[in-house]
């Protein structure tokens, strides 16, 4: 994994810019975002960091991926990301894990993601903006996929896809890990 600091300083430098090439004040961002003026001061600082929600809902308000968000090298064509480089966003308690493996914007934020979920882990998601999707293929386990309140199982060697703007959550109710590969596509915000 990079080093978090480099992470941190990637975050506060993108978002500065990218809320600044967008016109965004402080407060305009806070009010898109829902996330408070004084966090996103903090962030662009690099004083903070952020939950993954928090980074979530500054990425749908600036119309980008999270990817964009932490990348600490904009220099190359073909942006490739050894697995020493992904950046993991999620941490279980028991071991689990959210890795954020690539992202591009095409034409909104399109994010490539590896989960390990562990026996009794979980994790939930506020909604994300009206018209995000997101694909997710269990590879080992099985899923449990809450969907605005709603469980849906998905066995092992199964593709599951979805609406993602309501409130949803992936859960490991077995006895053995649920490792998945998760797609999430999110619309262009209006401008």
């Amino acid at each position: 994994m990079p080093d978090l600091d480099l992470i941190t300083q990637a975050l506060a430098r993108n978002l500065k810019r990218l809320r600044n090439e967008r016109g965004y004040t402080l407060d305009a961002l806070a009010a898109r975002s829902g996330v408070s003026r004084g966090m996103i001061v903090q962030i662009e600082q690099g004083r903070t960091n952020p939950s993954v929600g928090t980074v979530v809902r500054i990425a749908d308000a600036l119309g980008v991926s999270i990817a964009r968000l932490l990348d600490y090298d904009e220099t190359s064509e073909v942006r490739i990301v050894t697995d020493d480089q992904a950046v993991q966003l999620w941490a279980g308690s028991s071991g689990g894990s959210g890795v954020l493996l690539n992202g591009i914007e095409a034409p909104g934020p399109l994010e490539l993601w590896e989960w390990l979920i562990m026996p009794g882990e979980g994790h939930t998601s506020d909604p994300h903006p009206a018209g995000t999707v997101e694909i997710a293929r269990v590879e080992q386990g099985e899923l449990v996929l809450t969907l605005d309140g709603r469980d849906h199982v998905v066995p092992a060697g199964s593709t599951a896809s979805y609406e993602a703007g309501w409130a949803h959550g992936y859960r490991n109710d077995g006895d053995v890990p649920v490792r998945l590969t998760l797609v999430v596509s999110v619309p262009l915000p209006p401008r």
